[in-house]
C-alpha cells in the first residue's frame, strides 16, 4: 500500500510516496533526509503537537489557548480533547503555566498558551 504525504519538515514541502514492502519502507520524491525520515514517522508511529481551548473560570474570557508541551500519539489526539472539555482553568494563568499534568498517560503536559488575568467582579 502506497501512502502520499506533502512533507513538512522543511519550506521545500515535498510531495512524498512512501510504501511499506514487507519490514522495508521506500520513500521517494524527498529532497532531503528529513523528509524520508518524516515520511517513515507518518506511516509507524504518526504524532502531533495538540491545540485546542479549556475553560477558565473568572477570566476575562471563558476559553484559554493551551497546547501540548510535546508531541502525542495521533490515535490519541481526539480522546486527549475530549478529556480536556473537563478541565476547568482557574485565572489568573501565566504563559506556560501547567493546565493538565501527563495527559491521558502520554507524558505530554497541556500548557498555557497565553497568559489570561482575572476579570474585576
Amino acid at each position: 500500500m502506497k501512502s502520499k504525504f506533502t512533507c513538512i519538515e522543511c519550506p521545500l514541502g515535498c510531495a512524498i510516496t512512501a510504501e511499506k514492502k514487507g519490514d522495508e519502507i521506500i520513500v521517494t520524491g524527498n529532497k532531503c533526509n528529513r523528509g524520508k525520515d518524516y515520511a517513515i514517522r507518518e506511516l509507524t508511529d504518526p504524532k502531533r503537537i495538540l491545540t485546542t481551548t479549556v475553560f477558565v473560570e473568572n477570566g476575562i474570557h471563558p476559553l484559554l489557548p493551551v497546547k501540548s508541551d510535546r508531541e502525542i500519539p495521533k490515535n490519541l489526539i481526539k480522546k486527549c480533547i475530549g478529556e480536556l472539555s473537563k478541565v476547568r482553568a482557574k485565572a489568573p494563568v501565566k504563559y506556560g503555566d501547567v493546565i493538565c499534568k501527563n495527559v491521558m498517560g502520554t507524558g505530554a503536559n497541556i500548557v498555557s498558551s497565553c497568559s489570561m488575568v482575572r476579570k474585576n467582579e
